[in-house]
């Protein structure tokens, strides 16, 4: 059987991307549709990943981002009375944007440091 080599910064990098990508969506609000349809894909495979380490900085990544959308679909269901509420759809657009930095943004960052100070090592992989 053939060997690869995933290299320490592969790994590093895989743990770093759906936490940068989540938080890049969330800062740009028009990339979010499609970071929705990458974020399948990219959930997937690294999910699969054959580092434990990687996935232990994927799960809760997805937990954050998949559960603020899940939000904003309840609340945008009920957009039309929380408008009144608070003085307008522009306003709850902001506050519900400016929730969601708050929730992505931050914990992303910590993600992304943490695992580049991950003590990252090669790992080698038996395919076919």
């Amino acid at each position: 059987m053939a060997t690869k080599v995933i290299t320490a910064k592969q790994q590093m990098r895989a743990a770093q991307s759906f936490p940068f990508f989540s938080s890049l969506a969330v800062i740009v609000p028009v990339l979010i549709p499609f970071w929705i349809a990458a974020s399948i894909f990219a959930y997937c495979s690294i999910a699969h990943h054959p580092c434990n380490r990687v996935c232990q900085y994927l799960v809760p990544a997805g937990y954050r981002f998949y559960g603020l959308l899940g939000t904003w679909v309840v609340l945008l269901n009920f957009s039309s009375n929380l408008a009144g509420w608070v003085g307008g759809a522009l306003n709850l657009a902001l506050i519900i944007w400016g929730i969601s930095v708050l929730i992505i943004v931050p914990l992303g960052i910590r993600d992304i440091l943490r695992a580049k100070k991950e003590p990252w090592q090669d790992l080698t992989v038996e395919t076919e």
